[in-house]
């Protein structure tokens, strides 16, 4: 059964044909028994076959005809045939009319056609009783009006009611869309996040885990004291890589449940002092000072700032030469904090702060400036009059909501 009713749908001309023949059959046997003196029975067999084609069609070309069926209908009035069992078709058409989503001007000459047929064939062909009074002629009328209002209020309401759940199924299909391109950009940021996150872990870390190492190999032989103190800073700086590590895939195991203390906090602007102590022990000089009153700032800005001045020593070490020296200044603004990390060295090459990093280098600073974006602050990177290197920032500090 399922079958014969799929390929049914999978058919609509099909079916229609079959019932526009099946019309015209019992259309011609009513007008072969009601009107056996027919004066055109040509005529009525030709309308008859003109009805049935738009039954059959309907669906095809549904506009062409409702066309048809007035023409039709408009010949019937002019040649004087009755009416008779093909007029049915006229309810068809009304009906499929109203249902199809076609141009407007087709549902209502429908709708006009259909309330008018009844009136128009009362006064084509009258009743011919004198005892039937002009009340009951009216009744009559809107008696045979109401199935033709019918048929185009149920196709209209239809017609309505698909058109509403396919509103529906485009706003699901676009909000599902609109969800899976949230989705992508949820987690492209979240990537780009823990990137930076990454490269500011190891690539600190492991330069100053690089520099002390180079030291303790220098000097292991002339001054194994030397050689033990770099060492044990080795070692402190890599169990701090593997805490920051450890608190990264942390994040990334989202569905295992994570004690408490097995997360690092993220660092802040107070401990940037400890930063620049660290970068002091590997050997590079560095000079550092606080301007305005410090003060709690919110946790992205504190973030970023100490990322920045992370990222800028450590620039420092790869780039600035072996007798650089560099300078941090925090200032306290009203409205903000001000940056400015600045060396004496050779400084970074062109492409790595002009072209955002050229054959895997330059990340770090393509990482400055997304954080930095995401506050809603300013970063200028580039080499001093001087000589050496200079980043300033200005990270402003907006009221938490």
């Amino acid at each position: 059964m399922q079958r014969l009713y799929d390929f049914l749908r999978r058919h609509p001309t099909g079916v229609d044909t079959f019932w526009a023949v099946v019309l015209l059959g019992f259309s011609l046997l009513w007008a072969g028994s009601t009107y056996p003196t027919v004066r055109h029975p040509v005529a009525y067999g030709i309308v008859a076959a003109l009805f049935s084609l738009a039954v059959a069609l309907r669906r095809r070309a549904p506009e062409k005809m409702l066309l048809l069926t007035v023409a039709l209908g408009l010949a019937q009035l002019a040649l004087d045939l009755e009416p008779f069992l093909a007029d049915f078709a006229m309810f068809v058409i009304v009906y499929t009319v109203a249902v199809h989503d076609g141009p407007r001007w087709a549902s209502r000459l429908a709708l006009a056609g259909g309330l008018s047929a009844a009136t128009l064939a009362q006064f084509r062909w009258p009743v011919d009783d004198p005892s039937t009074s002009g009340a009951a002629r009216v009744f009559f009328t809107v008696i045979m009006t109401v199935p033709f209002a019918l048929a185009w209020v149920l196709g209209d309401s239809l017609r309505t009611r698909r058109a509403y759940f396919a509103q529906l199924e485009e706003r699901t299909s676009r909000l599902e869309q609109e969800r899976e391109a949230q989705a992508k950009v949820a987690v492209a940021a979240e990537r780009a996040r823990i990137a930076r996150e990454l490269h500011d872990v190891v690539a600190h870390n492991v330069s100053v885990m690089v520099v002390q190492a180079d030291g303790a190999a220098y000097v292991m032989d002339s001054s194994p004291e030397t050689a033990k103190q770099a060492l044990e800073t080795i070692s402190g700086t890599g169990r701090q890589a593997l805490a920051e590590m450890r608190r990264l895939l942390g994040i990334l195991r989202t569905g295992e449940h994570q004690e408490a203390g097995e997360y690092v906090p993220q660092p802040d602007v107070g401990q940037i002092e400890d930063l620049v102590e660290q970068v002091r022990s590997a050997g590079l000089t560095v000079d550092f000072a606080i301007e305005g009153s410090p003060r709690p700032l919110p946790s992205g800005v504190e973030l970023t700032a100490y990322r920045i001045v992370q990222e800028a020593l450590t620039n420092t070490r790869k780039h600035g030469g072996p007798d650089a020296g560099a300078s941090v200044r925090l200032v306290y603004f009203d409205d903000g904090l001000g940056l400015l990390v600045e060396d004496d060295g050779r400084g970074a090459p062109q492409e790595m702060y002009e072209d955002g990093g050229a054959d895997g280098r330059g990340h770090g600073l393509i990482g400055m400036r997304e954080r930095v974006g995401m506050v809603g602050g300013t970063l200028d990177a580039g080499p001093r009059p001087g000589g050496g290197f200079r980043i300033s920032a200005l990270l402003p500090l907006k009221p938490a909501h």
